[in-house]
């Protein structure tokens, strides 16, 4: 039987026996784990031989001796010789040296391991007595990928390490429009402090051990505050634990993203921002919509719609050549409406609203500028929403089967 061990070979000699091929694959595994390196064959390919030649590796320039072997703690034979591979695993042998023989995968005292990374795991899949190498590459790509993807538990399970803040962008609700990157972010993490809006279904996929807490906000309803937000992610991670902010669409794009990394940073706590598909550009083109679009819009201006509209936004809505899109709109989009009216943007500028974009309820509501008020009122338009005013909003502008709708004009 074969047991898979994780031997740290940093500062140890390592023999290779012939120069390769084979040789070149596997060196650059232990280089890459600090190993000291001697080769010793008659050649070596062009890439080994330039390693010896910068003096990384030791080439001892001739056939392999049992005194080769002296000193090292580990041997790999793969010389292209059947006999003088078994003569090294035997040498090895009577020396108490883990080999491998590369020319037979049943003889020799070691495997090499079918290796993949994710992150900081190491996933090594062999075969029992190397029997079907192939099969064993397969099954270690799979896992990894299943790792990498963050569709497999990787919380640390012993402590020590110190504690870390991910924010992760969760894009605009469905849960496969969450990056694989963030995905693996939520396999580590050990607390996900959640937004109401983002991929929240899965949240049900992540162990039993780890600790929710929900901060969603509702409009004008902040049960809690951005301060004790910030001071949640950061007493966790000081005590030493993997902290994923989830938030949805991006956590820059009026995420309050910025005023999270800064917390962190001031309290000295490490902090990575995963991020996100924007709800600015994913809602509208689940709707169908393109924000920008050749002879329709070169332009976008992206709005939060709390704040009433500068004079960089009312010029916006004026421009037949720019896309609005609202962000948070919906509570104050009378008033919104109004002051673009106001300052002269037409009242026949085509314009939507996408309520729930990208999940099994979105809703898309058009109307113009002058009737999109009461057109919201009329259809029970509710947050989250995005707002579009411009022509790439007119109905017809695009035709898709792939698009879901449910077209109501004002």
């Amino acid at each position: 039987m074969t047991t898979l061990l994780g031997l740290d070979v940093g500062g140890r000699l390592v023999v290779f026996a012939g120069g390769g091929s084979v040789t070149e694959r596997r060196v650059a595994r232990f280089a890459a784990e600090g190993a000291v390196i001697r080769i010793v064959a008659p050649e070596l390919t062009p890439a080994l031989s330039s390693l010896a030649e910068s003096g990384e590796i030791e080439w001892r320039d001739r056939a392999v001796r049992q005194s080769d072997l002296e000193g090292a703690w580990f041997v790999h034979s793969a010389t292209g010789d059947a006999r003088t591979d078994r003569a090294v695993a035997d040498w090895a042998a009577a020396a108490r040296i883990f080999c491998v023989n590369a020319s037979r995968g049943d003889h020799g005292s070691a495997r090499m391991t079918a290796e993949s990374r994710a992150g900081d795991l190491v996933v090594g899949v062999v075969s029992n007595h190397g029997a079907d190498p192939r099969r064993a590459r397969t099954a270690s790509a799979m896992l990894a990928e299943t790792l990498a993807e963050g569709r497999m538990p990787a919380r640390r399970q012993r402590r020590g390490a110190p504690g870390r803040v991910v924010l992760v962008g969760g894009g605009p609700g469905a849960a496969d429009l969450l990056t694989i990157r963030g995905r693996r972010a939520l396999a580590e993490a050990d607390v996900v402090v959640a937004d109401r809006l983002g991929p929240r279904s899965v949240l049900g996929e992540l162990d039993p051990e780890v600790e929710i807490i929900d901060v969603g906000k509702t409009p004008g309803h902040h049960v809690v505050p951005q301060d004790e937000i910030n001071r949640i992610i950061v007493e966790h991670a000081l005590a030493g634990k993997v902290v994923v902010r989830l938030k949805g669409g991006d956590p820059f794009v009026f995420g309050r993203g910025g005023e999270e990394v800064a917390a962190c940073i001031a309290a000295g706590v490490p902090v990575d921002v995963v991020p996100g598909i924007s709800s600015a550009i994913s809602v509208p083109a689940a709707a169908g919509i393109p924000v920008t679009h050749r002879g329709t819009s070169t332009a976008m201006h992206l709005v939060n719609g709390h704040d009433a509209p500068n004079a960089a936004t009312l010029a916006s809505l004026r421009d037949d050549s720019t896309t609005s899109v609202l962000l948070m709109g919906v509570e104050r989009l009378p008033g919104f409406v109004a002051a673009a009216l106001a300052d002269g943007a037409p009242t026949d500028r085509p314009a939507a609203i996408v309520e729930n974009g990208s999940t099994d309820a979105q809703r898309t509501t058009r109307a113009t500028l002058g009737t999109l008020v009461r057109a919201a009122r009329d259809n029970g338009v509710r947050s989250p929403a995005v707002i579009i005013v411009g022509d790439v909003a007119a109905a017809g502008l695009l035709t898709s089967s792939a698009v879901r709708e449910d077209a109501r004009t004002g």
